[in-house]
């Protein structure tokens, strides 16, 4: 899954999420930066530019996958 997400930002993808849904952790992959991770349920999640609109919290998230 790492291989393709950097492979998707190699070709011009503005990020890339990986979620883990055993520790509940969102990892973000950027193409000029570090990859962040976020954990906490009250935390927001980083979207492209494209869905700048878009809020998710973590917790919005995990609780989305868990119903």
């Amino acid at each position: 899954m790492i291989k393709t997400i950097l492979h998707c930002l190699n070709q011009g993808t503005q990020m890339g999420w990986l979620i883990d849904p055993e520790e509940e952790i969102v990892f973000v992959s950027y193409p000029d930066r570090p990859t962040q991770f976020f954990d906490e349920a009250a935390q927001q999640i980083p979207v492209p530019d494209f869905a700048n609109k878009f809020r998710l919290t973590v917790g919005e998230l995990f609780g989305w996958l868990s119903d």
